[in-house]
């Protein structure tokens, strides 16, 4: 008889051995179910329509984001799925190309290139959001996207001369966004005038220049213009 067979036989064990093999599978056991069997919550889902000024003028962008929750911490996220399903369409995004930030405590994740074939319109109606955490559990939620087909408003401007600002904007948010040498994000400035001093804006100092963020909450839609640099 093979030592193997011996091993497997249960007459063949000692009983300290056994109780102890028990002991620690009820260790292996509560420690698989403690990494979280739970889903992740989704508690609440937005797409927005973004403007952006390319060559031939205003380009479409859409950004979609979900406002997520999760037992074991945000790092147990793996992918994100959005799904249209009456166009049978599908977009996936994962922890490595995700864009994540926090506000007020809470976390978002998903992204600024939701974007379709040929530049066509992102169709409107229900779509689908999954998200999977690294146990494979996963969680869904409905949400409406009925954005305009076009901008209620005409793409805005902002300008810097001679140490004077003017903002021409029909949107009723303004806010400016400021860039260090990177071209990272360093300053965001809510604008409350349509014309003044530079000066007055209190832009940081290793600021090189600055965008217009102007956005429209009720319609979800945004238009960011290019970088004029502060002189």
């Amino acid at each position: 008889m093979s030592k193997l067979f011996l091993f497997r036989a249960e007459g063949s064990i000692p009983r300290s051995l056994r109780a102890g093999l028990l002991i620690t599978a009820l260790i292996l056991a509560l420690g698989l179910f403690s990494c979280s069997r739970a889903e992740p919550r989704i508690l609440y889902g937005f797409m927005e329509k973004v403007y952006l000024w390319g060559m031939d003028g205003p380009e479409r962008r859409y950004s979609f984001f979900i406002l997520c929750e999760d037992d074991d911490g945000m790092e147990n996220l793996s992918e994100l799925h959005l799904f249209h399903d009456r166009e049978g369409l599908r977009w996936l995004f994962t922890s490595e190309d995700w864009i994540r930030f926090e506000e007020g405590g809470r976390n978002w994740i998903g992204s600024r290139h939701v974007v379709m074939y040929a530049g066509d319109h992102l169709p409107r109606g229900q779509f689908r959001a999954v998200l999977v955490n690294l146990g494979g559990e996963q969680t869904e939620r409905n949400f409406t996207f009925d954005v305009p087909l076009e901008s209620p408003h005409p793409f805005p401007w902002f300008s810097i001369q001679g140490g004077l600002f003017t903002l021409d904007s029909q949107y009723p948010v303004n806010r400016l966004l400021s860039y260090d040498e990177q071209g990272e994000v360093i300053q965001t400035i809510t604008l409350t005038e349509i014309a003044g001093y530079v000066s007055d804006l209190n832009i940081f100092s290793n600021a090189i220049g600055v965008s217009l963020w102007a956005e429209d909450p009720l319609f979800r839609i945004s238009a960011l213009t290019e970088v004029v640099a502060i002189q």
